[in-house]
């Protein structure tokens, strides 16, 4: 059974309102609660939410969020990094974003050409994450106690031992309908972890709002030529 953690030990939690940081950005770059949530595969509410400071996105819905906003993860969340290959259970770092009651525990290093992303999620009884969709692939594999993931409207349970794999552009949610703190491995090919930026084109949704900004200072460079 994983040990109790305390979320005043985590690496990770920031002092500033994360919402305020997320809002600040948006405004700046001119965007939308609709552009943003379009953009992350979320939705206006959750957006709304986060800003609010109400609710605490998940790590993925935080990238995902990032990347609409042209900002590297580590600008809201500082991670742990993991430069050998093999961790040991007693030397990893718990973490988590915000306030958010999911704990993580990162397993995975950082090499050129890697693609997989690999964590332990622990998940307190009764949280249910936000529907997203993505880019990549996903697995959950339920080490300790049982979740309940929804695919499209498919309601999968798992228990201990369990696995799904998925492509992660179908909206998909968890919860933990237990009493009882659930252990999940979970790996993925979203760059979670912010590892290669360098990599990452701009968003869409950046490179539209960029696209916006210089119309308007042309037409009022224009204006001011009249």
């Amino acid at each position: 059974m994983a040990d109790r953690v305390d979320h005043e030990d985590f690496a990770g939690v920031e002092a500033a309102p994360l919402g305020d940081r997320l809002r600040t950005r948006r405004q700046a770059l001119g965007l939308t609660l609709k552009e943003v949530a379009d953009g992350a595969g979320l939705s206006v509410g959750f957006i709304s939410q986060i800003e609010r400071g109400i609710t605490t996105p998940s790590l993925s819905s935080l990238v995902s969020v990032s990347r609409v906003l042209g900002l590297h993860v580590s600008e809201f969340l500082s991670q742990p990094k993991v430069t050998a290959s093999m961790t040991r259970q007693n030397q990893r770092q718990h973490y988590a974003v915000g306030g958010n009651s999911l704990v993580y525990e990162r397993l995975s290093t950082s090499f050129p050409g890697n693609v997989l992303r690999s964590l332990i999620i622990h998940e307190p009884p009764g949280y249910r994450s936000e529907p997203i969709a993505h880019e990549g692939e996903e697995i959950f594999y339920v080490l300790q106690g049982a979740i309940t993931v929804e695919l499209e409207g498919e309601v999968n349970i798992l228990e201990a031992g369990d696995s799904l794999h998925f492509q992660s552009n179908r909206v998909h949610s968890s919860w933990n309908h237990t009493g009882s703190p659930a252990t999940i491995l979970h790996t993925c090919t979203m760059d979670v972890f912010g590892d290669n930026p360098a990599a990452e084109e701009p968003h869409p949704v950046v490179q539209k709002a960029t696209a916006r900004g210089k119309k308007a200072t042309r037409s009022k460079i224009n204006e001011g030529e009249k």
